[in-house]
């Protein structure tokens, strides 16, 4: 098979949304403002909740969700040990400390089980990370959760995935999401939060707009030019500008349809690589509707031919290329020297760290491409590559 250059992931961006774009470059009004603004109405309501506030990424994003009620210094959080540093991160920002949980490593999500132990009386919030693109099981999490504490949905991954037929962003208190290239809808960087508390969506809109309750286009537009707004909080500035929100109102049309041909190549996937006995694939339940942002391996290396390391450069030599899945947060320097962690602290945190691999999959992909990596990794396996 002739040699291919098959990234990891490729955002898909055409002419609809260059001439959204130009519509908000055309009214002059660039900033956050009405394009925004139909970005996260239409975005509720794919989500089926009552508020959508668009933000800068999906860590500013988890960030506001925790300022929202007011976490900070002798707060704890608990936090699965296998996520993007991102999720720990704002917890370290405003103060708190990061509790770890371990995951599973079949799903790759925080295992409810071990969470009981982690509650103290410090304990003010979760967060709850749908990795990957498959919701974590919030029926066995909320089982073990006392109701004062918050479940924040870090679903940065999971824009249209669904648990038990509920949509991902009204599954816990708040929810993030990104809309970074690497993810199934994009807006370059930028962040979505969802809510269903229509009190804490309004502190969330002031903690974006550096805690004003009155928004610049209001400002802008309004009768009084010479008033300036009053601001009851100290806030941030996390706005998404609208034209980002041009390209979101695209892109969210068209989500669906990307979920759906990503599930249908992911099952092309499973079915053609399920006798690889090394290499176990994702896992899928008909209760769920997973968001495919990743096709996510976990590579056996009692059983497979080269270490996973190996094999990732096997292939990059090929044109496909490969990333771990994410990375274990208490095996990062930063976080061991902080909190005195050691890599062994969360064994399925660990292994997930060194052994899963994700392979491409994405909407520009076509048969020939998904043959190729198959062929590929059939030929590592065969020990011919």
């Amino acid at each position: 098979m002739t040699k291919r250059n098959i990234p990891i992931a490729v955002p898909i961006l055409g002419d609809e949304e260059w001439h959204s774009v130009k519509e908000s470059i055309d009214s002059g009004w660039i900033t956050q403002g009405p394009k925004v603004a139909e970005f996260e109405n239409m975005f509720a309501k794919r989500h089926n909740v009552k508020r959508a506030l668009a933000v800068t990424s999906c860590t500013t994003g988890l960030h506001l969700a925790l300022a929202a009620y007011d976490i900070g210094p002798g707060d704890e959080v608990i936090v699965p040990a296998f996520t993007w540093c991102s999720t720990a991160n704002v917890v370290v920002h405003l103060g708190a400390k990061p509790v770890f949980v371990d995951v599973d490593r079949k799903t790759n999500n925080i295992d409810p089980k071990l969470i009981k132990e982690k509650i103290t009386d410090k304990t003010k919030a979760i967060m709850v990370v749908h990795l990957f693109g498959l919701c974590a099981d919030m029926a066995e999490i909320r089982k073990v959760l006392p109701d004062h504490i918050k479940i924040i949905e870090d679903a940065a991954c999971a824009s249209g995935a669904e648990y038990l037929g509920d949509p991902a962003g009204g599954l816990g208190d708040i929810a993030a999401f990104s809309l970074h290239p690497r993810k199934s809808i994009t807006t370059g960087e930028g962040g979505m939060v969802t809510t269903n508390d229509i009190n804490i969506a309004e502190k969330l809109d002031q903690l974006r707009n550096h805690g004003s309750k009155i928004s610049e286009e209001q400002r802008h537009k309004g009768p009084k030019p010479y008033i300036l707004p009053d601001f009851s909080l100290i806030g941030f500035n996390y706005r998404m500008t609208d034209i980002q929100g041009a390209i979101g109102t695209v892109q969210l049309k068209k989500l669906d349809s990307f979920i759906d041909e990503r599930n249908l190549w992911a099952e092309y996937y499973s079915e053609s690589l399920r006798d690889i006995d090394w290499l176990s694939l994702p896992y899928t339940s008909t209760n769920y509707k997973h968001g495919w942002q990743s096709y996510v391996t976990y590579i056996d290396e009692n059983k497979s031919p080269y270490p996973r390391n190996e094999i990732m450069e096997k292939l990059q030599k090929c044109g496909i290329s490969t990333r771990p899945g994410t990375h274990a947060v208490h095996m990062l320097s930063a976080y061991k020297n902080l909190f005195n962690l050691h890599d062994d602290d969360f064994p399925a945190a660990r292994d997930c760290n060194n052994f899963t691999m994700a392979i491409p999959l994405h909407n520009k992909m076509i048969k020939d491409d998904y043959d190729y990596v198959i062929a590929k990794l059939k030929d590592i396996d065969n020990g011919v590559l």
